[in-house]
């Protein structure tokens, strides 16, 4: 399983993203799964910036996602 995390994105944004994987033929719990985070404060490092954390199942999957998303 390979991991990419994308920061600053809405989460209108991300859904979009994931629309446009569906769309594309990935399966949801087969080839991939995300999990959205929003901001939040954190008393000793400060603001953790909203980010959300794409698994791809296959390697082949997440080279095409971080070349078209990163």
């Amino acid at each position: 399983m390979t991991k990419i995390t994308i920061y600053h994105k809405d989460s209108v944004e991300i859904m979009e993203i994931v629309r446009k994987l569906r769309e594309e033929g990935l399966l949801q719990g087969t080839d991939f799964d995300f999990a959205y985070n929003q901001s939040r404060w954190d008393e000793m490092i400060g603001e953790l910036p909203k980010h959300t954390d794409f698994m791809f199942y296959q390697d082949k999957h997440a080279t095409l996602f971080a070349l078209k998303y990163s």
